[in-house]
């Protein structure tokens, strides 16, 4: 049996643990972080680089689209012209980070809105599921819609190309860069090869590192 004085000690020992876990303090911080919230698109967040950015893009695409509907050989012909916008021959060369279809799905769509019937949009993309329709029509295997059957998937008059370039310098003392980009666009004519449209958008940041662009 333990005596009196063992058991005294062990019950001190339990106490002495007791106090010293409570006083024990972790590493992590359960404090509330900063609310999310929402920022406009059209103007600088406030995670800002040297990168092309959400307000960069919305304004390129609104002056452009402009430039296009202005543009007697694209939107004022008697015959609509079919046009296909998409990234298959834009480039992307610059040192930026950059998803580019956020730029050619933003101005295809704008125009579209705006364009009322002066030109229509060919989907390049979609061309298989457009295909795979027609032949299930032309095998009598669905019926052919409310639209009549043409003898082939429509074919575009203008294509989209274009590149994303850029020229950065760096001062490694301060770590503080800056970075020029130049965007241009332009509408090729699909018979011809001629340039029926071309337009630039640039703009120059500077800012210190420590943003990451996904």
């Amino acid at each position: 049996m333990m005596s009196k004085l063992t058991i005294f000690k062990l019950s001190l020992l339990s106490g002495l643990f007791v106090l010293c876990g409570c006083s024990v303090q972790t590493s992590v911080d359960n404090s509330p972080g900063r609310p999310t919230q929402y920022e406009d698109p059209g103007s600088a967040g406030l995670v800002r680089g040297v990168g092309v950015e959400s307000q960069d893009i919305k304004s390129m695409c609104d002056r452009m689209m402009r430039e296009i509907l202005d543009a007697p050989q694209i939107a004022a012909r008697a015959v609509p012209p079919l046009v296909i916008i998409d990234d298959q021959n834009f480039t992307n060369e610059s040192t930026s980070r950059l998803n580019k279809r956020l730029i050619t799905d933003q101005l295809r769509v704008e125009l579209n809105r705006a364009a009322q019937g002066r030109m229509y949009f060919i989907s390049r993309e979609n061309i298989g599921m457009v295909e795979k329709e027609r032949m299930l029509k032309q095998e009598g295997v669905v019926t052919t819609g409310t639209l009549p059957m043409t003898p082939a998937t429509a074919g575009a008059d203008f294509r989209l190309a274009g590149r994303i370039a850029s020229l950065d310098a760096i001062d490694n003392t301060s770590g503080f860069q800056s970075r020029y980009h130049q965007i241009t666009l332009e509408l090729i004519n699909l018979q011809t090869g001629i340039i029926a449209w071309s337009g630039r958008y640039e703009f120059q940041k500077a800012a210190q590192e420590g943003v990451e662009y996904r």
